[in-house]
């Protein structure tokens, strides 16, 4: 099984896609949009602060009657963050993630965020495996 920092090198954005935690709700929202993801890494001084995510927004700032504009990201954002180490398996994230009910695993190495995976990347990628293992077998099988 393929390794994070493999299924990094595969993503479409390999920059990481991040937000100050001293940015309004709505630039987020902004970000997210433009490149069609639930959540975002946050980054004071390059190092990771916390996670901002879709389901943040929609507990912390729209059933609190808050304002997107004027609530900052620090206000909302997910404090306690989970990650993982590039040369952990896609299993290890799955474990993690399945584990405590998180849906984005921000990658971490050297103290640097290298990148952020969500459940469906892992999801992907398992299938995939998975559908190789079993042709290999029929394969063998066959033979």
């Amino acid at each position: 099984m393929k390794t994070l920092q493999q299924l990094l090198d595969s993503k479409k954005y390999k920059e990481v896609i991040s937000i100050a935690p001293n940015r309004p709700v709505f630039d987020a929202l902004v970000i997210m949009a433009e490149y069609k993801i639930g959540a975002l890494v946050v980054l004071e001084d390059e190092k990771l602060v916390g996670i901002f995510s879709e389901r943040d927004y929609a507990r912390e700032v729209i059933l609190q009657g808050r304002s997107s504009k004027t609530t900052q990201i620090a206000e909302v954002m997910t404090h306690k963050v989970l990650s993982a180490d590039p040369n952990d398996s896609v299993e290890q994230g799955m474990s993690i993630m399945a584990d405590r009910h998180i849906r984005h695993l921000p990658v971490v190495a050297n103290g640097n965020v290298i990148g952020m995976l969500s459940i469906g990347d892992l999801v992907k990628e398992t299938l995939s495996y998975q559908q190789d293992l079993i042709k290999q077998l029929e394969g063998y099988i066959k033979s």
